[in-house]
């Protein structure tokens, strides 16, 4: 049954995909915030989709954590679902994504019409630069900047692997950085196809200030992060 259920999901996953990709399109002649509702929409039903058809819910803790306003959400990377189950819970959001995801038809558009920060891996000094530069203008715009410090997937339990960039942000822009940890990669694993019962828990951690030094911030985070993750895997419903 639960090879079943994951074909159905994935079958209509990608259908209601490509009914919103072109539903979208009227988004692309009006101010951002158009496509913003379409997507937190998408999510929603997708989320929907995941608990009706694969019995997978959603546990979200310690939402009443989130600050308002510009924010740096530094999210652990387990699966595709983050990335579209975090657009319902932000009201202004952009993402970090790579450069090369905005080169493809209507994925690239929306992005770029949504304001997304695209950054180069590998790109060095000049890339973390221009990306800073980018995330300043989207904070004074009171937006919430979500990024992923491992930058890529990861499978749970991996040995982590942060990027330096999120600290990097954090030294540039002067918000507060608010960690999420996670456990979607138990119920839906990367580059798998198979979704598993259960529920995905998502906890919101403590905040951490702004204007610590960057390297104790870079450690905190990793420590902390990694702590509340290994609690959740090893939680699992």
């Amino acid at each position: 049954m639960i090879a079943l259920r994951s074909l159905v999901f994935n079958a209509l996953f990608y259908l209601v995909l490509a009914v919103y990709l072109v539903a979208a399109l009227p988004t692309l002649l009006m101010p951002r915030r158009a496509i913003f509702a379409l997507a937190r929409h998408w999510a929603r039903v997708n989320l929907a989709m995941l608990r009706v058809i694969c019995r997978i819910g959603a546990d979200w803790r310690g939402l009443e954590k989130i600050p308002q306003g510009a924010i740096l959400v530094a999210a652990k990377h387990q699966s595709a679902w983050e990335t579209f189950a975090l657009l319902a819970l932000f009201d202004d959001p952009t993402f970090i994504v790579k450069r090369e995801l905005l080169w493809l038809p209507f994925y690239g558009w929306y992005a770029r019409h949504a304001g997304m920060i695209p950054v180069e891996r590998g790109g060095g000094k000049p890339v973390l630069t221009a990306m800073a530069a980018h995330a300043r203008a989207a904070l004074a715009d009171g937006r919430q900047l979500v990024v992923f410090p491992e930058g890529t997937r990861r499978a749970p339990g991996a040995e982590p692997r942060y990027k330096y960039g999120v600290a990097h942000l954090y030294g540039e822009c002067g918000v507060p950085c608010v960690p999420m940890a996670l456990n979607s990669g138990l119920f839906w694993p990367r580059r798998r196809f198979m979704r598993y019962p259960g529920t995905i828990v998502v906890e919101v951690l403590d905040p951490i200030p702004p204007g610590l030094p960057v390297d104790e911030f870079f450690a905190r985070l990793q420590r902390e992060m990694e702590t509340a993750t290994a609690s959740l895997l090893g939680n699992r419903e």
